[in-house]
């Protein structure tokens, strides 16, 4: 992996460890499109002491937090929430693309590159003054975790923070998420000359 990623929340890991999860992710060139530098993730997925590893981090930081409930972003925010969520003995809510959920939801939509989208939640599954701590893999530009945060609060919920196991500083995406707590475990620096 390259020297651009910095450990943040896994500082609370021996060093050697935080850097066997930095490791475990994997750089793929040209993928999806020429010119992307993809972060695959699927490695530190399948490996146990990694992925628990990361799982703590994240619990370390819901603990702090103080939140009463877990949601996910479709699809991999499913697959770290869950497991954070069964940690704190709490329910995890998954915030799921438009139409893969049974009626009554509640909807958000927001602006992508090329059109548009939208993320739902069950109506009634969340209760209202919940705290609630948001879970993705990845914090890009922002759009789909600003959309999960108003959709919390849309339906009663309180954002208590949101987390992601990686953020890529060059897209500002933090930007979009002001006035809520952000936590990322590892960060992708902006490259030399921007």
């Amino acid at each position: 992996m390259a020297d651009d990623i910095t450990d943040v929340a896994l500082s609370g890991l021996l060093p050697e460890r935080a850097t066997r999860v930095r490791d475990l992710i994997v750089d793929v060139p040209d993928f999806p499109s020429p010119g992307i530098l993809f972060k695959d993730i699927t490695p530190l997925l399948a490996d146990a002491e990694g992925l628990a590893d990361v799982i703590e981090a994240f619990t370390r930081l819901a603990l702090a937090d103080g939140v009463d409930v877990v949601a996910g972003m479709e699809a991999r925010g499913f697959l770290l929430g869950t497991p954070v969520a069964h940690a704190l003995g709490l329910g995890f809510l998954p915030l799921r693309k438009a139409g893969k959920l049974p009626p009554p939801t509640e909807s958000v939509s927001y602006d992508l590159e090329y059109g548009s989208a939208a993320i739902e939640l069950r109506s009634g599954t969340l209760t209202p003054g919940a705290r609630v701590l948001i879970i993705d893999d990845v914090l890009a530009t922002g759009g789909t975790a600003a959309a999960a945060a108003q959709l919390v609060e849309q339906c009663g919920g309180v954002v208590a923070g949101l987390a992601f196991l990686l953020e890529l500083e060059a897209l500002h995406g933090r930007d979009r998420l002001q006035g809520h707590n952000v936590d990322t475990l590892l960060r992708v620096g902006t490259p030399s000359g921007d």
